[in-house]
């Protein structure tokens, strides 16, 4: 009994953990914004772009930046990335 319940809440930490690392760029509600069509694939113009990430708050562009930052995590969203790196210190 006490082996099952380790054993479910080890699962719990690292399902939760890992959904914490996925962060915002694989949200698509948070990346829809962000995107000309629905399958996400067109990314809207820098200028629409900008004014998107800039109406963001403050806390979540900072944590898209830095997550843009892990290699890990920008090198599925690399345009997406290269568009908010170059937006950084905007």
């Amino acid at each position: 009994m006490n082996l099952k319940l380790i054993c479910l809440a080890t699962a719990s930490l690292f399902a939760l953990g890992g959904a914490a690392l996925a962060g915002a760029l694989d949200e698509p509600s948070n990346m829809a914004p962000f995107y000309a069509d629905s399958a996400l694939k067109q990314l809207k113009p820098m200028a629409e772009f900008k004014k998107v990430f800039m109406a963001m708050p403050k806390e979540k562009q900072e944590e898209v930046h830095r997550l843009c930052q892990d290699a890990a995590m920008s090198k599925p969203h690399a345009e997406f990335c290269a568009d908010v790196n170059a937006l950084a210190g905007s």
